[in-house]
């Protein structure tokens, strides 16, 4: 077995606690080399946190942001537990990078290109890979061809191709890697699904994290705080499968009250509807009777008309 026989922690609390700092940026720089496909250097850790400017608005919740040396923004956000809207929250989040780092008086050749990169460790929607690329292109309805900047208009009015303007998505579905680790990419997913990392790597930011993500070489309070963080992801999806549970059985309890109130309410019109079927029934039938004893009394029609209730066709039908 080639692989360190240690404990490494998790990328989303290296993230948050061990890689803003610069001295660790090279396993940042080889992580996002990696996923994005091109050498990144990073220049900065910006701030995650996005000013709220009014009491209303939503902050743009990432767990690392930074800048690379082409000045681009770079969002790494890692979700362990399900949401719903997620598509929804990191378009969100790549629109609000991009105006937070623009300012008002700025033309709009200011605006910067965003990376979005999301680490998730829950099933997001169906498809077979573990990696998908999601970027803008403008493609002819008639043609299908890719609209292209002309060479005039670089000059003219376009500093920057299209690919470098619209944000880009990288998806990485943690649980759908089938641990098949013989690329770099494949040596990164199986760090981020497993915590193991081969002892001879030499993919870019892997040797690095050896060290700088080795848990016993964390202080003791660091430790008790790393292990805290594991045990609150635990109790969250455990929570959560219990929420779901609950909720089929709620639901199927709620669907069995429904249905049996329905049923009582059911019940109650029908017998309601027999009931004044039957005393519609036996009223007619009294009418009847009555109808023939007057005119067995030798009543005119039209009398027994007036004081049974009938029609005068009605009486007379009656033999």
């Amino acid at each position: 077995m080639d692989e360190v026989r240690d404990l490494y922690v998790r990328f989303d609390w290296a993230i948050k606690r061990l890689l803003r700092q610069k001295a660790n940026f090279s396993v940042l720089e080889g992580f996002l080399t990696v996923f994005m496909r091109e050498k990144i250097t990073i220049e900065e850790i910006l701030e995650s946190e996005g000013n709220q400017e009014s009491a209303d608005d939503k902050c743009n919740r990432v767990d690392i942001k930074a800048r690379n040396s082409e000045g681009e923004i770079i969002i790494i956000e890692v979700q362990n537990t399900r949401e719903i809207h997620y598509l929804e929250r990191i378009v969100y989040g790549a629109a609000k990078a991009i105006t937070e780092h623009i300012s008002r008086g700025n033309t709009y050749d200011k605006v910067v290109k965003v990376y979005s990169i999301s680490i998730l460790y829950f099933d997001l929607g169906e498809g077979a890979d573990y990696l998908y690329y999601g970027k803008t292109t403008f493609r002819g309805v008639h043609t299908n061809d890719e609209l292209q900047v002309k060479s005039k208009d670089k000059d003219a009015l376009f500093s920057r191709s299209i690919n470098k303007i619209f944000p880009e998505y990288i998806i990485i579905r943690v649980n759908e890697f089938d641990d098949n680790a013989v690329s770099p990419l494949n040596e990164w997913m199986r760090y981020l699904k497993h915590g193991t990392i081969k002892a001879d790597t030499t993919t870019p930011g892997l040797k690095e994290a050896c060290e700088t993500l080795r848990y016993y070489a964390m202080p003791k309070a660091e430790r008790q705080a790393y292990d805290r963080h594991l045990e609150n992801i635990v109790i969250q999806n455990d929570m959560i499968d219990s929420a779901k549970k609950e909720g089929l059985i709620e639901g199927r309890i709620e669907g069995r009250i429904k249905g049996r109130a329905e049923g009582r309410a059911e019940g109650i019109m029908e017998g309601r509807a027999e009931a004044k079927a039957e005393a519609e029934a036996k009223a007619r039938s009294e009418k009847i009777n009555m109808v023939k004893t007057m005119r067995a009394d030798g009543l005119p029609a039209d009398t027994i008309a007036k004081y049974s209730g009938l029609t005068l066709e009605e009486v007379l039908a009656i033999e």
